[in-house]
């Protein structure tokens, strides 16, 4: 049966869902029928993405957890968010005027604390930025969008964790020159373009800079970061295993691709209302 209203911020809208629901796996021929709508257990896993709860704290109005937590299991396994999100991606670079496949990207890691589900086998110390738990690798395009993703122990080095998610990059897209930070200089760039024919182009901050200043190209994929971490399942890392973090940020990360197809511009911070005192 399906929920009566949509109640929840996290909730598709119509038109978000006319862009999902056809790029989800059609429903196996025999046996029982599916139950729940699967518009339910779309807005059930954005619900755990965005308010960050566990899965057995869903609201009662949503399909048991059980069977939410089966069909992100099951949609995984078939990969359907490594389906869903190149399309939803191209369909908005296609909006915004840009080639629907891109040639350019830019590279980033984030530092996350792992929660206490996360194995030790799993997790590691960032030195740096004195975090426990899990690192966070992802490249996005020029307009910040996300093209793929690798999640592992935070011990390990930006440059050297890079050469997973740069060789996934190579053969999921066309993209052949990556921005970067300066914590992935050295040998990665020779690695890039010896192995996989591609550039790796540091964006360092200019001499005389003092204090915060936007850097270009850099800007980009640190703007993605805070879109997916205003995901609170992604402030910090609950999953037992990285492939689940992985999962997370896709779903983050379709979700706000798709919002914004549908709002047809960027997201506008909030202003600020200031209250005065009646005199």
């Amino acid at each position: 049966m399906a929920r009566r209203k949509r109640r929840y911020p996290s909730d598709t809208s119509d038109e978000q869902w006319a862009l999902i629901e056809p790029l989800l796996p059609e429903a196996g021929s025999g046996g029982r029928p599916e139950k729940h709508p699967r518009r339910d257990v779309v807005d059930a896993i954005l619900y755990v993405v965005r308010a960050g709860c566990a899965w057995r704290a869903l609201p009662a109005d949503f399909p048991p957890w059980q069977t939410v937590y089966w069909y992100f299991n099951r949609w995984e396994q078939q990969k359907v968010t490594e389906q869903i999100l190149p399309v939803v991606r191209r369909q908005l670079r296609a909006d915004e005027g840009r080639d629907p496949e891109p040639s350019a990207g830019i590279i980033d890691s984030q530092s996350v604390k792992g929660a206490d589900t996360v194995g030790q086998e799993t997790r590691g110390y960032d030195a740096g930025k004195k975090i426990n738990g899990r690192k966070r690798f992802i490249v996005t395009d020029t307009l910040g969008l996300l093209l793929t993703t690798m999640v592992c122990s935070a011990s390990v080095q930006d440059r050297d964790g890079a050469k997973s998610i740069l060789l996934d990059l190579y053969l999921r897209t066309r993209v052949r020159f990556v921005y970067a930070d300066a914590g992935f200089a050295g040998r990665l760039l020779e690695w890039a373009t010896t192995i996989l024919r591609s550039t790796v182009e540091v964006v360092r901050k200019p001499p005389e800079q003092r204090g915060f200043a936007v850097l270009p190209r850099r800007w980009v994929v640190e703007r993605t970061l805070a879109w997916l971490t205003a995901h609170r399942r992604l402030a910090r890392d609950y999953e037992r295993h990285p492939a689940v973090s992985e999962a997370m940020i896709r779903w983050a990360a379709i979700n706000t691709i798709t919002r914004r197809i549908v709002r047809g511009k960027p997201a506008a911070r909030q202003q600020k209302y200031v209250c005065t005192p009646a005199t």
